[in-house]
């Protein structure tokens, strides 16, 4: 922790007027890469100098790893509660809520966190009930996973079912009585097994606040609020915001609504636009001073930036001119991959490691063909999205069994972990539950009974698992709960999976991650709130840094920034997408999430536009369309940047005369053959 005045010392004028504010409600309106965390960290620590009591200062961000840096250097690690800021998440401040007075909300105190996967699962399990199965209806219905979507959009933006089928799933508008009938489901299917999902977690601190005898009190916890990246917030957090200080005293906002771009989370920037009219006596102090990207890149990120009235912006650069941004305008895809590997190659001959170079792309599938021409000239990549660490088939095992450990009532993992062992199949596995009663208190003293629907081969295997997991309920520390897990699952993974031994090596991890726990409970919760991306995530930064290329999408880069970025596709259909033409807000959303893109460069940024696109990119065809320049690059956005033209390789061929001579000798046989 750094001391207040030494804080403010390391300031510009802008973020101290705002680390300083002493007024009403403050909304800082901070550009990309102009300082705002070190900015929010000093008012932080302003306001601890100012005598506010550290544990009366709320901090909420968006990442878990947001928070724990903003923390770290705003107070001391070792301090006493009364020491420390309270800062978290919107999620994981609300769990903390909700698991101090679960019983005022009608749970039990193990209760379970569902991630999105399980929300997806669990909604599967409930629709065939309601017709939605194709195979059952003969037509095609809402997927699980769709459901899922539908079910969170209504919820995080507060808007009725029949709407979000309208603007977002228009397919699904004739399915629309039948997906009420399935939300309803749900809801009372989370209330009977102790389940909470991402978007109840919200709604039930929402509730309490807005609750006439419990609001005053959980208001009263606070003295200042401060919300990180506030264009990121979905109706329900905008609520709880101003549920925590009606009145805007001791409220700071920071964000910029040139950078939200998470509509499908339910996010709108129209809550950081309303935030005057909520507070009449708001102040908005700008931070457009730029540490990050060179001034040529951001004269071309203040052309492409949509601005707001009252919210303008213009970044300007501490660093220097720099390199204009280059657009390579391509002869088509392939020609496109050639062109990012050259220059890949280049800036890393020239210095620039391949950590520090990053490809955005605008969805995954847009580096398939450079991630070829990337292995083809061995240069190592890293890719970021796909799968989850936490969705692989193995880990959700795990997790099953430690959530049953947890909270015996969660009739998912109940149904995970019998379908686990060969031989158990839904049916099976569904009787079993049915027999344990696991709504009501005391499912592992009613294993004998479930024991005896299942056949005679089957029931050795699946009762030593379960014993297991009960024996396990009963140990004192989370360390011995995390291990007694493994163990009992050791047998059923051995007959599962092929390679169980490399799965349980994950599952070591997990458990070592575990045991770091105050409580199981804490450690699922962490586990669904935060989830690593891979088993490596679980054991920190590598001893020794490998060099790789770094492949991402758009959305994930945000909050990142390389010294070279390389942005291909910058063609209509692709940047912006296709799929978010239909609406002005979607397209808006695309201006934003280039603005976004552009802003993650350092030193240089390259621009990639292919003229052809193939319909089919790894056939042997070449049926192809002609590409327009995404409308983002216009004439004012092209006059800050470089061109270039690439071209496919032309084949070597040998000199042309030779062959012209020989057609000719034998076209001229053709004239002088059979004639008298």
């Amino acid at each position: 922790m750094t001391e207040p005045a030494a804080v403010l010392d390391a300031l510009n004028d802008d973020q101290r007027r705002a680390a300083t504010y002493e007024g009403g409600p403050l909304l800082i309106l901070a550009g990309a890469g102009t300082g705002k965390t070190g900015t929010l960290v000093a008012r932080a620590a302003w306001l601890r100098g100012q005598g506010v009591q550290p544990s009366r200062i709320l901090l909420l961000t968006f990442t878990r790893r947001a928070a724990d840096d903003m923390l770290a250097r705003a107070q001391p690690p070792d301090g006493s509660a009364a020491e420390r800021i309270v800062g978290g998440t919107f999620h994981a401040i609300a769990h903390r809520v909700i698991r101090a007075h679960a019983e005022a909300f009608a749970l039990p105190t193990e209760f379970t966190v569902l991630d999105p996967a399980d929300t997806a699962d669990v909604l599967d399990t409930l629709r065939d009930a309601r017709g939605l199965v194709g195979t059952d209806s003969g037509r095609r219905t809402p997927r699980a996973a769709t459901c899922a979507e539908i079910y969170s959009r209504c919820v995080s933006t507060g808007t009725a079912l029949a709407g979000v089928l309208r603007a977002g799933y228009p397919w699904c508008v004739p399915f629309a009585s039948q997906l009420a009938g399935l939300f309803s489901d749900f809801v009372g299917y989370k209330r009977r097994h102790g389940l909470v999902d991402f978007e109840d977690l919200l709604l039930l601190w929402r509730a309490a606040l807005a609750d006439v005898s419990a609001g005053p009190v959980l208001r009263g916890l606070f003295d200042a609020v401060l919300v990180d990246e506030y264009q990121d917030v979905n109706a329900v957090q905008a609520d709880i915001v101003r549920l925590l200080r009606p009145d805007g005293t001791g409220l700071t906002c920071v964000g910029d609504d040139a950078q939200a771009i998470y509509a499908f989370r339910g996010a709108d920037p129209e809550h950081l636009r309303a935030l005057a009219a909520t507070y009449p006596d708001l102040a908005v102090i700008r931070l457009s001073r730029n540490y990050r990207s060179r001034h040529a890149v951001l004269r071309l990120a203040n052309a492409i930036r949509p601005q707001h009235d009252g919210l303008e912006l213009a970044l300007t650069a501490e660093r220097g001119l720099g390199q204009p941004p280059l657009l390579v305008r391509c002869h088509d895809e392939a020609t496109q991959g050639r062109e990012i590997c050259a220059r890949v190659l280049t800036e890393y001959e020239a210095g620039a490691r391949f950590c520090e170079q990053a490809v955005l792309v605008r969805a995954a599938n847009h580096s398939d063909l450079l991630e070829l021409e990337l292995t083809a000239r061995g240069i190592p990549y890293v890719k970021y999205g796909g799968l989850r660490f936490t969705e692989a088939a193995h880990v959700k095992d795990f997790l099953a069994a430690a959530r049953i450990v947890a909270n015996p009532a969660d009739d998912l993992a109940w149904f995970r972990l019998l379908r686990l062992h060969e031989g158990v199949g839904p049916v099976l596995a569904r009787r079993v539950i049915d027999t344990l009663q696991i709504a009501g208190p005391g499912a592992f003293g009613r294993w004998p009974d479930a024991e005896q629907v299942l056949p005679g081969r089957l029931a050795p295997a699946v009762a030593a698992t379960v014993r297991q997991l009960e024996r396990a309920a009963e140990l004192p520390s989370t360390a011995e709960r995390a291990a007694a897990i493994l163990a009992a699952l050791s047998d059923p993974l051995t007959a599962r999976y092929a390679d169980a031994a490399v799965r349980r090596a994950d599952l070591e991890r997990l458990a070592d991650a575990a045991a770091g726990s105050p409580s199981l409970h804490d450690a699922l919760v962490q586990l669904a709130l935060d989830p690593p991306v891979s088993a490596s995530d679980l054991a920190g930064r590598p001893r020794i840094d490998d060099d790789f290329l770094v492949i991402s999408t758009m959305h994930s880069a945000k909050g990142l920034e390389w010294p070279v970025v390389h942005l291909p596709q910058l063609v209509d259909g692709a940047v912006p997408s296709d799929m978010a033409l239909s609406t002005a807000a979607g397209l808006q959303e695309e201006q934003r999430l280039f603005y976004v893109a552009v802003t993650r460069a350092r030193d240089r940024l390259y621009l990639y536009a292919p003229l052809r696109m193939h319909h089919h990119r790894r056939g042997a065809d070449d049926r192809h369309s002609y590409a327009q320049l995404s409308r983002f690059l216009d004439a004012t956005a092209l006059a800050h940047c470089d061109l270039a033209e690439a071209a496919p390789p032309r084949p070597v061929l040998i000199p042309a005369a030779p062959l012209a001579a020989s057609v000719d000798r034998d076209l001229a046989s053709l004239w002088g053959s059979g004639l008298p």
